[in-house]
């Protein structure tokens, strides 16, 4: 991603299935992110908004270094709809036929599908408690002692999985704050809830940590695949229905793969007025 030197800050807003970015280049400007700038540009009324914000910077084991932060200006180790925005801009500056970024939890590959569909291997899901991570042990990581008996699997972040009956019927806002700041999650926790329409099917509805309701998620669509799967629900290989659309997830013997588009929405510059306010 190319981004001229100017007055301000300049920035890229893309979007994977509605799940929304705002992707700062440090490589061709300064790296100036805080928490609490983070959190004002994340302002939908009076910032640019995003539902995280990705930060580029010079990597010395992959083509970038990633960095993700949450809407309330609190860090995350793992994006996987942004992941699949990462992969259509390294491609777009190298040509290349992959592409390889560190983004605090491991490296990741991606490559191009067609024009449209991007593909990320997302890496092994984290199936331990301690890897999740949970604040202790539990008998059974599929079952966890919580109404609903959801399931819990790690992504580079965590997650807990409700499978239910009618997803429509779920009050997500009501119950995804209190959820997602469960005493078993030290870390806090993103939360999906699904529901099985075949073996190669799910609908999913999420909650995100440090945000809120989201049109997509794409680590959460990784996690739930793999939790649907050790229920017993699904094949390793899924088409997943999100607010903003679908994603293909295929859990392989090298890692989760997910599927899906990559939209480039525009580019623009933060005024220095508004800098200098936060």
């Amino acid at each position: 991603m190319q981004q001229k030197n100017t007055a301000g800050l300049p920035f890229r807003k893309m979007h994977g299935l509605g799940n929304d970015f705002v992707v700062i280049d440090t490589r061709h400007g300064p790296d100036v992110m805080t928490p609490e700038r983070a959190k004002a540009i994340a302002n939908r009324y009076f910032g640019v908004g995003f539902d995280q914000l990705v930060i580029l910077r010079e990597s010395n084991q992959a083509d970038l270094d990633v960095e993700f932060w949450n809407s309330d200006g609190s860090r995350a180790d793992a994006c996987g709809n942004a992941s699949r925005c990462i992969t259509r801009l390294i491609l777009e500056e190298t040509g290349g036929d992959t592409a390889r970024f560190f983004t605090g939890h491991e490296v990741l590959t991606g490559m191009r599908v067609d024009d449209d569909l991007f593909s990320v291997n997302m890496g092994h899901p984290q199936l331990t408690w301690d890897q999740v991570p949970l604040s202790h042990a539990v008998d059974d990581l599929m079952n966890l002692p919580i109404k609903g008996a959801p399931g819990a699997c790690g992504m580079g972040n965590p997650h807990m999985v409700f499978v239910v009956d009618d997803i429509e019927s779920v009050d997500l806002r009501a119950i995804g704050p209190t959820l997602e700041h469960h005493i078993l999650y030290p870390q806090r926790t993103n939360v999906e809830f699904l529901q099985i329409r075949a073996r190669d099917e799910i609908r999913m509805r999420v909650w995100e940590r440090g945000g809120e309701i989201t049109l997509a998620c794409g680590s959460g669509a990784c996690a739930a695949a793999v939790v649907a799967h050790q229920k017993g629900l699904t094949d390793k290989k899924v088409k997943m229905e999100l607010d903003g659309g679908w994603l293909e997830i295929d859990w392989r013997d090298d890692g989760v793969w997910m599927t899906g588009p990559a939209t480039h929405v525009f580019d623009g510059t933060m005024s220095e007025e508004f800098l200098s306010a936060l």
